[in-house]
């Protein structure tokens, strides 16, 4: 018995979810950086790193490339986790909140749980 790809049943939905993650953060940091960088590089910076890493997974889940799928979910939930709890420990280090500030408190904590979800989809394939 084979094991369904990643890009079908559920895998289409966390698909479609990396896809709208990656338009959603990747223009959100294009208008800062090009409009306000200088208000809050770190933050913006920090914004279109995620934006890259949701670009990466999509992209990654849409060709079934599980092990760069696999990095890049370990690699955003690091970014979740570290910039989470920074912005929390010191918010005056981030006066504009980035899609991880607060764990993704912005976007419904969906940063938050997204990468948990990703790994269980591609780990229980296995």
């Amino acid at each position: 018995m084979t094991s369904p790809s990643i890009g079908t049943g559920p895998g289409r939905a966390l698909l479609a979810v990396y896809g709208l993650f990656a338009l959603a953060a990747g223009a959100r940091a294009t208008v800062q950086i090009l409009t306000r960088f200088g208000e809050a590089p770190l933050a913006y910076a920090l914004s279109a790193f995620a934006a890259l890493v949701y670009i990466l997974l999509t992209v990654a889940l849409a060709r079934g490339a599980r092990r760069l799928a696999l990095v890049a979910l370990f690699v955003e939930l690091a970014g979740v986790l570290v910039i989470g709890t920074a912005s929390v420990l010191d918010p005056a280090a981030f006066p504009e909140a980035t899609v991880w500030s607060v764990y993704g408190k912005g976007y419904l904590f969906i940063p938050l749980v997204l990468p948990f979800v990703g790994l269980y989809w591609l780990l229980r394939r296995r």
